[in-house]
């Protein structure tokens, strides 16, 4: 595995090449253990050197789909995904596809936090809800969940818009059902913590990963 020379494992950010993906890529540029590539580089790109990948939501899924084997090889060499989106094609190991949220007013679309997590530590569920008074743009529906996985955020309904997933492969899954989590940084209400906070959880998490691949 390849590191940093503080020793930092890297981050790959497939690049969807969107609009609305360019501040996320911008502010990843800025990091020396992050590396973005284009989405369409990602069947001959080598991914070894790389500890987590981040996917969003303007991904060519009919790409992925194709790629579906190399993602696969990429979790079970002990690593971490990250997907931010709405799936419509099995191409991610133990996910389902996207389940749109039936809205009947703005409450509809109100965040809890179902357990306490280093992602989401002091960040307030009101201002993950809201933005500039709108909610919905957090989280519009789910994913169902694949066996035995952890769920951190729900809707009203108890519906489990971010989990992680850490049995359907040998690496550890982490699917958000909305916008881009590394997109929340730097903001001014407690929300900007999210994206400092999951590349931190991500480093722990693949460390935890290789330690228990040692033991085996």
């Amino acid at each position: 595995m390849t590191m940093t020379s503080s020793g930092t494992p890297h981050f790959v950010i497939v690049d969807s090449g969107n609009y609305f993906s360019t501040q996320t890529i911008q502010e990843t540029k800025k990091r020396d253990d992050c590396f973005v590539i284009d989405m369409y580089d990602l069947p001959e790109r080598d991914l070894s050197p790389y500890a987590c990948m981040v996917i969003d939501n303007f991904v060519d899924q009919e790409l992925l789909y194709q790629e579906r084997e190399q993602i696969w090889q990429f979790l079970n060499q002990g690593k971490v995904l990250i997907f931010s989106g709405h799936m419509f094609l099995p191409w991610l190991p133990g996910a389902s596809m996207f389940v749109p949220k039936l809205i009947r007013s703005q409450h509809d679309y109100e965040v809890s936090i179902v357990q306490q997590h280093p992602i989401f530590d002091g960040v307030d569920p009101e201002e993950m809800t809201y933005t500039k008074g709108v909610s919905g743009f957090f989280a519009r529906g789910h994913h169902p969940l694949p066996s035995q996985a952890e769920v951190l955020l729900s809707l009203p309904g108890g519906e489990p818009i971010t989990y992680i997933d850490r049995y359907s492969t040998q690496g550890t899954i982490l699917v958000h059902s909305g916008n881009n989590l590394f997109a929340y940084s730097g903001q001014g209400s407690t929300v900007g913590r999210i994206g400092s906070q999951l590349q931190n959880w991500t480093r722990e998490e693949y460390r935890a990963i290789q330690e228990r691949t040692r033991t085996l």
